[in-house]
């Protein structure tokens, strides 16, 4: 077995980067990122700067991946990608989960698993995709499941906060692992009992520890007597509480609330630490702004009509202004350039006065290199694709874990 990767919605090469940062033997045998409402491909051009002589990038890789033929897509060990998350983000309000324009994209990584059958999948998306939509708890999960069931994998999922583990941002999102059961390592995961894999011995839990709970605590349902595995039922009828943490095997879903516990780096990484010690006098907020962020930062009640005529008072708690530097930062938004509630605000370490990050400082709180945005791309670009990121030093983590899972795959 290789240790080949294809990247769906590879954005800037978050899940790339990651990989190759935990063990030079991955190689990316293709990738695809295309953003039909951009004019310019910046997040491709990006990513070609930093890739295109390693491999991975042909001509369908900058295409609508609805439609790129299969057969073009090389076979692989791991399939591997953030899918888009707009459709079930908290931070949408018109978010209409898998029926959504790019919630829709699920099928495409379905279309593609059907087709090429990788011993491996890891995906990622925001932590509210578990309750997606708000009117059928749990149904956008429960298809994905489904589905994946369906095509002969067994799957396991957990919610990871990368500043719970050590790591320099707050920010949720669901990762989805799934094994194929032509493999050697689901033959292992079905001599385990369930409790052992959601506590210690499955792909998350041996990377991300977490607390001890018992194991009343774990809620089931089985999808294969309920539903038959029939999409279309799983659709119409499929309401669960999907909690932080749960596998599938065998027809059966279980899940449980999870407690992190241990960091995966020596002490934790705060603000403080990626911070440049001198920056542009363009980033320091001037008194005119000053006086509109602290309005903006600060709590509100405000009366609004609603389109019925009826009078509110929409409410707003404050949040800190500046942003603590001595913690890790707040999850990163695609906002993050313009004036706005969720940009983060700190200050400066060389004169105290208050300022914005810059697109090398959202770089770090991603886990990137540095620069590795300024391509070419507009600042306000960098700020975007870097809020559509994924924490990189999560991703190394898992990849070292699947390397070992491949060797002894190999080995067998």
């Amino acid at each position: 077995m290789k240790y080949t990767i294809c990247e769906l919605f590879a954005g800037v090469g978050g899940f790339r980067v990651g990989f190759e940062k935990s063990s030079s033997d991955w190689k990316t045998v293709w990738a695809n990122q295309w953003e039909p409402s951009k004019k310019v491909q910046y997040a491709f051009e990006c990513y070609k700067s930093h890739f295109e002589t390693s491999g991975g990038i042909n001509e369908f890789s900058n295409m609508d991946i609805s439609k790129v033929p299969e057969e073009h897509i090389p076979k692989h060990t791991i399939l591997v990608g953030g899918f888009p998350c707009q459709d079930y983000s908290v931070a949408s309000t018109g978010a209409k989960g898998i029926q959504g324009k790019k919630g829709v994209l699920w099928w495409e990584i379905e279309r593609i698993l059907e087709a090429k059958r990788p011993p491996f999948v890891l995906l990622e998306n925001v932590d509210r995709l578990l309750k997606s939509p708000s009117t059928q708890r749990g149904r956008d999960f429960g298809i994905i499941i489904n589905c994946l069931a369906k095509l002969g994998y067994a799957v396991e999922w957990r919610v990871i906060n990368a500043a719970e583990y050590g790591f320099q941002q707050r920010r949720r999102r669901t990762f989805i692992f799934a094994v194929h059961n032509t493999t050697n390592y689901y033959k292992e995961l079905e001599n385990q009992s369930v409790y052992e894999e959601l506590q210690n011995l499955g792909f998350f839990s041996s990377i991300f520890n977490v607390e001890t709970f018992s194991g009343e605590a774990i809620n089931s349902i089985n999808i294969k007597e309920k539903y038959d595995l029939e999409t279309l039922e799983v659709s119409n009828n499929f309401a669960f509480e999907f909690r932080n943490s749960g596998i599938y095997r065998n027809g059966v879903i279980y899940t449980v609330e999870t407690i992190p516990s241990n960091l995966l780096t020596n002490n934790q990484i705060t603000l403080q630490d990626i911070l440049e010690k001198h920056v542009d006098e363009k980033y320091i907020l001037s008194d005119d702004d000053l006086e509109k962020w602290t309005y903006m930062k600060g709590p509100k009640a405000i009366e609004r009509t609603s389109k019925d005529g009826h009078k509110y008072m929409f409410r707003e708690g404050g949040i800190a202004f500046p942003d603590p530097i001595d913690k890790p930062a707040r999850t990163m938004l695609t906002s993050e350039a313009s004036k706005n509630r969720s940009t983060h605000v700190v200050s400066d370490l060389e004169t105290g006065k208050l300022r914005l990050l810059t697109p090398l400082e959202c770089e770090r709180i991603n886990g990137f290199p540095d620069n590795w945005t300024n391509t070419g791309m507009t600042q306000a670009f960098r700020y975007f694709c870097m809020g559509n990121a994924l924490v990189v030093n999560l991703i190394e983590h898992m990849g070292r874990k699947l390397h070992e899972v491949i060797e002894l795959e190999n080995d067998n």
